[in-house]
């Protein structure tokens, strides 16, 4: 079984996803973690050097790499993956399960204010500037994020109750 989870950075995919996989006994591979290890650089040193646009297509060349491996697991994608080069058509039709883990713009911006410098899309930004920045990029996404096949709303519940909710609707 291979189990898609997406959403806006901060939701939880990551965490979730190594929890889920555990559950279920397969691997779990970060997407950002897995470009990372392919291209021998962080995805801020990619930006950095290269641009957002370079980074865009690497990532949809390693996205169809791991799903075009057939091995079994839950992946954990950026949040913009499902949003550039058809990789959300791609993952809809070579996962068995996309789930997007929706939380609310608030809940978004207090957790991405921890780790804010580590993330290229949003580092440069006044902490204050976080939810009009994030409501903007849910805006642009929605439409994106809608297509999964299971929408969780994720704000409130802990990693192991959505893991119990992400087993029920995949089952």
């Amino acid at each position: 079984m291979r189990i898609a989870l997406v959403g806006y950075m901060g939701s939880g995919k990551s965490t979730v996803g190594r929890l889920l996989a555990e559950r279920l006994g397969v691997p779990f591979t970060d997407l950002d973690d897995y470009i990372v290890s392919r291209l021998g650089k962080s995805i801020p040193e990619v930006f950095a050097e290269k641009g957002e646009i370079y980074f865009r297509q690497q990532e949809h060349r390693l996205l169809k790499e791991w799903l075009q491996s057939g091995e079994s697991g839950v992946l954990a994608v950026g949040g913009g993956t499902p949003c550039y080069a058809g990789n959300m058509e791609l993952l809809l039709a070579q996962a068995d399960a996309v789930c997007y883990l929706q939380v609310a713009v608030p809940e978004l911006a207090r957790r991405l204010r921890k780790g804010q410098e580590s993330r290229p899309l949003i580092a440069h930004l006044d902490p204050s500037e976080l939810p009009d920045f994030i409501g903007k990029h849910l805006f642009e996404r929605a439409p994106f994020y809608a297509q999964a096949m299971h929408v969780l709303p994720a704000g409130t519940m802990a990693p192991e109750e959505l893991v119990d909710r992400i087993l029920e609707v995949v089952a």
